[in-house]
C-alpha cells in the first residue's frame, strides 16, 4: 500500500480544485435518503445482508452550552430531566430494533450528539446495561465515547471504563483563549491534561482529539501553538476538521463576525503547517481530517489495505453493519441506509405510533454497490485495481466507467492521479483532494450538480 505519512503540498493544485464536495461517510450520500423508503425496506436490507457482526451508534442530542461554531443536531439545555424523558423513548427503539439483530454480535460502539457525557453516570450505567441486556456484546471490540471536557467530573471515566468504554474522543478545537471565548468555548486546559492522563491510566487503549481551523481569530502563529501543546498531550487518533461557516444554515453561527475569520490563505497555511508538523512528528496522514501514531490500529489497517469508513468516519471495523440509535441517527445495513426523525418531537410521536423511530433511507441498486466500492477504496486507500473490480462486479472498469474517467483526466494531467497497468494510485498532493476525485465517480453528485449543498473540501 502507498504510504500516507507524508504529504505533498502544491499550493496552486489546492487552490485550483479547493471547491465543495461530499464527505463521502456513504454512497449514496444523505442527500439521496428519501421518505418513500419504509420499515419493510429496512426489514428486507436487513434479512438479506451476510453480516453478523454489528456496530452500534447512538446519538445524545442534548448540550449544556451553545458552541457557536456547531452545525450538529443537538438540543443546548440545563434540564436534566429532559435526558430521563430521553433514556425511555431509547430504550423502546432498543428493544424494539435488538430482536432484528439477535444473530449478531457488536464489536464496536459509538455514542455521539451532541454531548454524550451530558448524560449523569447514573444515566450513562443505566443505557449501556440496557444495550447489554438487548444486544450481544463482543468480549473485545471498540467502545467509544465523545467528551465534553468543560463539563464532566473526573469520576466519569471510571463510569464509562465500568460499562464498557475503551476509547475516548475529547473536543478540544482550539487551546486559544481569544478562539476559546469567540465561540463561546472556554475550557480549562490542565484539566484536558488530567483527564487523558487519567484515561490512559485506567486502560482506555486510545485517545481521540478533535481540532477545528478556521475559527474566529485563528492564525498560523497561534494555532501552531495548539498544536504544540497537542503534541505534547500526545493522542492516539487526532481530527482537525475544517470550520464551514454557513450562518444562514446554522442560527448560532450568526453570533460568529466574518471579519473576525481567518482568510482563505491563512486556513490553506494553517492546514499546510498542522500537516507538515504532525507528520513530521511521527503522524500517520489517514485521509481528510484524520491523523493516527502509526502503531494505532487506524493506521495499521490502512497499510495493510484494510481500513474501512461509514457514518462514523474511518474504521477499523471490517465489513459489518450499522444500526443508528437515537434521533437523526442512521444506520447502514447490508444494501440499504435508514435515519432515523431529525427532531425530538417527531421521534418521540414516531416511537409512540409505530415503535419505531424510522424516517427515510434509500436501497442501493448494482450501480450504487459498484460506485460505493470504487468510492471507499479510493478514500480509504489512494488507489485502485481496475482487475478487482472487474472480477468483483463482472465488468470491465474501462467501458463502465468510460465517462468518470473523462471526468478524472484532469487529475491524470495535473498528475494528481496516475494509470498505469490498470491500476490508479492517488499522488501525495492528491490525498488532500481525495473528495473532488470521488467526485469524479458520484452520478448524483454529476446529474444534479449540487454543489453549494457540501462545504468546501479544504
Amino acid at each position: 500500500m502507498p504510504s500516507s505519512t507524508q504529504i505533498s503540498w502544491d499550493q496552486a493544485m489546492i487552490q485550483k480544485y479547493n471547491y465543495s464536495g461530499p464527505r463521502y461517510t456513504s454512497y449514496p450520500t444523505a442527500l439521496e435518503f428519501n421518505e418513500e423508503f419504509t420499515e419493510n425496506d429496512l426489514l428486507t436490507a436487513i434479512e438479506g445482508s451476510d453480516s453478523r457482526k454489528l456496530s452500534i451508534y447512538l446519538h445524545v442530542p442534548f448540550c449544556h452550552k451553545l458552541c457557536y461554531y456547531c452545525g450538529c443536531n443537538k438540543i443546548v439545555t440545563r434540564h436534566q430531566h429532559k435526558a430521563d424523558q430521553y433514556i425511555e423513548y431509547l430504550a423502546q427503539e432498543i428493544i424494539k430494533r435488538a430482536p432484528l439483530f439477535k444473530d449478531y454480535t457488536v464489536t464496536q460502539m459509538h455514542w455521539g450528539g451532541g454531548t454524550p457525557t451530558f448524560l449523569s453516570e447514573e444515566q450513562v450505567a443505566r443505557v449501556t446495561k440496557l444495550l447489554k441486556q438487548n444486544f450481544h456484546f463482543a468480549d473485545v471490540g471498540e467502545f467509544s465515547i465523545e467528551i465534553d471536557p468543560r463539563e464532566i467530573e473526573m469520576s466519569m471515566l471510571d463510569t464509562l471504563k465500568a460499562a464498557g468504554f475503551n476509547r475516548i474522543s475529547v473536543g478540544v478545537q482550539d487551546f486559544n483563549k481569544e478562539v476559546q471565548i469567540a465561540t463561546n468555548r472556554e475550557q480549562d486546559e490542565q484539566f484536558i491534561f488530567d483527564l487523558i492522563g487519567k484515561a490512559r491510566e485506567l486502560g482506555f487503549v486510545s485517545t481521540n482529539v478533535d481540532l477545528i481551523y478556521g475559527l474566529p481569530h485563528q492564525t498560523p502563529e497561534t494555532f501552531a501553538k495548539t498544536i504544540e501543546r497537542i503534541l505534547e498531550l500526545s493522542p492516539d487518533r487526532l481530527s482537525v476538521f475544517n470550520y464551514a461557516h454557513l450562518p444562514d444554515r446554522f442560527a448560532a453561527q450568526r453570533k460568529i463576525k466574518d471579519e473576525h475569520l481567518p482568510s482563505p490563505q491563512q486556513k490553506l497555511e494553517i492546514l499546510r503547517q498542522t500537516i507538515e508538523t504532525l507528520t513530521g512528528a511521527g503522524y500517520q496522514f489517514i485521509g481528510m481530517d484524520h491523523f493516527a501514531k502509526p502503531d494505532d490500529e487506524l493506521a495499521k489497517l490502512q497499510r495493510a489495505g484494510k481500513l474501512h469508513r461509514n457514518f462514523q468516519g474511518y474504521t477499523t471495523q471490517e465489513e459489518c453493519d450499522l444500526l443508528g440509535l437515537g434521533v437523526s441517527s442512521i444506520s447502514q445495513i447490508g444494501n440499504c441506509y435508514a435515519q432515523n426523525q431529525k427532531d425530538l418531537r417527531p421521534y418521540y410521536e414516531s416511537i409512540d405510533e409505530q415503535g419505531h423511530a424510522l424516517w427515510k433511507g434509500c436501497s442501493l441498486n448494482q450501480d450504487d454497490k459498484i460506485r460505493r466500492k470504487v468510492i471507499k477504496q479510493l478514500i480509504c486507500h489512494f488507489e485502485l485495481d481496475m482487475a478487482e473490480i472487474d472480477e468483483l462486479f463482472g465488468l470491465t472498469f474501462e467501458e463502465y466507467f468510460a465517462e468518470d474517467l473523462k471526468l478524472l483526466q484532469t487529475f491524470i494531467d495535473d498528475e494528481l492521479v496516475t494509470l498505469t497497468n490498470r491500476k490508479l494510485a492517488i499522488s501525495e498532493t492528491g490525498h488532500l483532494l481525495i473528495r473532488n476525485i470521488c467526485i469524479c465517480f458520484d452520478v448524483y453528485y454529476r446529474e444534479k450538480a449540487r454543489q453549494q449543498q457540501f462545504s468546501r473540501v479544504i
